[in-house]
């Protein structure tokens, strides 16, 4: 993985290049961005980076990028990320890096036992684990447990696996002048995780913790405190719609409607491609129809129907209609113009205008989002879609914003 392979977040790569470059490396970093912004395609670029650093010309040096002594070997000077990238290219161990193969870079992730009574490591899952970053860099916890068939299987990062990074970090590394622990999703990390605390605080020499994640109110505290935050932002609209158009060969039209919708995650992008043909419009007017027209009836038709949908076209539908809301406020606010939207779409759009304020239009917004949150994390579909329906008739026809609260 390269940075060039990182969709936009120029920035970022700017800063994590200058951090090296200006021996300002903390022994821990922890990228977080939300779901699809690239946290993890960028941890692997910056492990790739800093694991082609030359090796030490003498004996191992005491500090140098972490901001201690100079480095014996002091960082090649790049300006960009380009350079960085054309830099990586030229060097003997890049095929190893590139291939997720470098002996001094380590990878940590959520794996599930593979029989009864197993304490699954993450090197058990690592030849999937190369194919799954090849495939879907983008992609996210519930992507990879299904790639490893986990069905209903909970992943978690075990005991072992935490004994197993200590016995790794613990050995001289082989090519580089530094170790490098890619840890991904570190909010799978239970209590065991304490086991770790020591080894972040006080690592072995020219040791670099990099700890990819979505979710900071799921990890330990003890573990947040001991790591510089990096922030990832999610991508451009524009960037996405580049990369749909040169990764996915997607058409330029089709690639900005689907860059607008997705908000800046490459992932959600995908999968909206992948169920292009669902027609969300019309099961978003059967439902306003049910909850303001038809009663309960027509509603408990509605939600036995969407039930039966997957996770993940749940969380598409909900996407879909948060995405003609928004539309919807800003026609109101700027003119029909303002929006690229397909003519059906913008029709539909401003429709939503005459049936809702802005404020009701606010309040469903946060309630959808607050849906597909709990979609997430396997609530009933047909219990949730069941109350997201009262909620929608009571916030429209009674105009009940309380029920935000």
């Amino acid at each position: 993985m390269q940075f060039k392979d990182v969709i936009g977040l120029t920035d970022t790569k700017q800063h994590l290049i200058e951090m090296v470059q200006q021996n300002r490396l903390s022994h821990a970093l922890l990228f977080l961005g939300k779901e699809g912004s690239g946290v993890l395609p960028l941890a692997l670029a910056f492990a790739q980076y800093v694991s082609l650093q030359p090796p030490a010309n003498a004996k191992p040096a005491a500090g140098g990028m972490f901001g201690d002594e100079a480095p014996a070997s002091p960082p090649p000077m790049h300006q960009t990320p380009a350079e960085a990238d054309a830099w990586m290219e030229k060097q003997p161990a890049f095929g190893k890096a590139a291939k997720y193969i470098h002996p001094d870079v380590h990878y940590t992730y959520p794996v599930i036992p593979k029989k009864s009574g197993d304490k699954p490591v993450s090197t058990d899952y690592i030849t999937e684990w190369r194919e799954f970053i090849r495939m879907y860099p983008y992609g996210n916890a519930f992507d990879w447990l299904q790639f490893i068939g986990a069905e209903n299987k909970q992943g978690n990062i075990t005991a072992e696996e935490c004994n197993d990074i200590m016995r790794k970090l613990s050995l001289k590394s082989f090519e580089s002048q530094y170790k490098v622990l890619v840890v991904w999703m570190p909010e799978y990390l239970g209590k065991e995780g304490n086991k770790l605390l020591k080894l972040i605080e006080e690592p072995p020499p020219n040791t670099l913790f990099i700890l990819a994640a979505e979710n900071e109110d799921q990890i330990l505290a003890t573990i947040l405190s001991r790591c510089q935050l990096v922030k990832i932002p999610r991508p451009e609209t524009e960037d996405i719609q580049q990369a749909l158009m040169g990764r996915a060969n997607v058409e330029e039209g089709k690639a900005r409607q689907t860059a607008g919708i997705a908000e800046g995650n490459y992932r959600e992008a995908l999968q909206l491609l992948q169920h292009a043909e669902e027609d969300w419009q019309g099961l978003l007017r059967e439902w306003l129809n049910a909850t303001l027209k038809g009663g309960p009836v027509a509603q408990i038709k509605w939600i036995d129907e969407v039930s039966k949908l997957g996770r993940e076209k749940q969380k598409q539908f909900l996407r879909y209609f948060n995405h003609l809301l928004e539309q919807s406020v800003r026609i109101r606010v700027m003119g029909v113009d303002s929006v690229a939207l397909p003519d059906n779409e913008k029709d539909f759009a401003q429709r939503l205008n005459k049936i809702a304020s802005v404020s009701q239009q606010q309040v469903i917004i946060d309630e959808l989002d607050k849906a597909a949150y709990y979609i997430e994390r396997n609530a009933n579909g047909k219990m949730l879609f069941h109350a997201l329906t009262i909620k929608l008739l009571h916030i429209i026809q009674d105009k009940a914003l309380i029920l935000a609260e």
